[in-house]
């Protein structure tokens, strides 16, 4: 009699659920600390599986925020990626605009499925970007650029007109890939954001938490392609205009670590990456970084006052992984 209770409740358990909206099935961080505990076999794909079979540094919403009182933006988050342990955390679960962090996932559903040889015909769409102030790279329409060029500039020089341009020859439209990149998302468990372009320019139901992008950045560093990207000061595009003729632009890293505006601690070695900023997202920074003993961090600062202030909070940030 039990059995077959039990048995009704569990089967009304997946009717119900039938009737969720779809993120409200995706499994919260708090399940990920005992996922490991139960042996189901599911409709999960081997690819979610594989995910929560990783070693990740895990955080409790319920734990105690670490305090520092130089660290004053809204979202901080530092994690020791060699031993997967957490240095520093606070209010890493609020949800917060990502302005061009977005590009990160952008950059991650490209690297798993897309050919980075493709040749990209720059659309209306892309080059004419309306928003006041956005960062573009100036491409024409008719232009034809390779994708392998467009990631650089996407992820060196955060242009916004690249990301259109990616997402429009990855996913068919802007609304596909915004897809592709939830699904991705969801499958290496970012499961508290919500992405609905390719470049991060706001929109309201476009979000992320800083320990979402911690997942999506380790992600990221498990590929070569990446790391060398993020690493350079500058790129050269060379593609074909609108014309047929072939032209150049040179493309400067936007993060200040790279060209020389801002030191980071010595015995700290700055590997790459992203910088982020809109008016209501604030200024943001992830970074992979490395200490004299070789290991490897990765940082996250959300919703900085100001240029300045981001690069001064990072640089003390990162000066907790010296062990001083």
């Amino acid at each position: 009699m039990k059995k077959r209770l039990l048995s009704c409740i569990i089967i009304s358990i997946f009717i119900l659920s039938g009737c969720q909206n779809i993120s409200d099935q995706f499994l919260s961080y708090t399940d990920t600390k005992t996922l490991d505990e139960f042996k189901i076999d599911n409709d999960l794909s081997t690819q979610t599986n594989d995910f929560f079979a990783k070693d990740l540094a895990l955080i409790s919403i319920d734990e105690t925020p670490d305090t520092d009182a130089e660290l004053t933006s809204q979202s901080t988050l530092l994690v020791n990626v060699t031993d997967n342990e957490v240095v520093y955390q606070n209010n890493v679960y609020e949800q917060l605009f990502p302005a061009s962090l977005t590009k990160l996932l952008t950059a991650l559903v490209v690297l798993k499925n897309a050919e980075l040889t493709d040749s990209v015909t720059i659309s209306y769409n892309a080059s004419h970007i309306q928003e006041s102030g956005a960062k573009t790279c100036g491409f024409k329409e008719g232009d034809v650029i390779s994708l392998d060029a467009l990631l650089h500039c996407l992820l060196v020089y955060s242009g916004n007109d690249a990301g259109i341009a990616i997402a429009e020859h990855v996913g068919g439209s802007e609304e596909a890939f915004a897809e592709m990149m939830n699904d991705e998302a969801a499958s290496i468990g970012a499961t508290h954001s919500n992405f609905v372009n390719s470049h991060g320019l706001h929109d309201e139901l476009h979000y992320t938490t800083a320990y979402d992008l911690y997942l999506i950045f380790n992600e990221l560093i498990q590929s070569d392609k990446f790391l060398s990207i993020i690493n350079m000061s500058s790129f050269t595009a060379i593609y074909q205009d609108y014309t047929g003729k072939e032209k150049q632009n040179v493309f400067k890293t936007t993060d200040w670590f790279l060209d020389g505006n801002a030191e980071a601690p010595e015995g700290v070695t700055i590997l790459g990456g992203k910088t982020g900023t809109t008016y209501k997202a604030g200024n943001c920074l992830i970074l992979l970084s490395q200490n004299t003993e070789g290991t490897k961090y990765i940082s996250v600062i959300l919703k900085a006052e100001s240029n300045d202030l981001i690069y001064a909070q990072m640089s003390h940030l990162l000066s907790k992984t010296l062990g001083n």
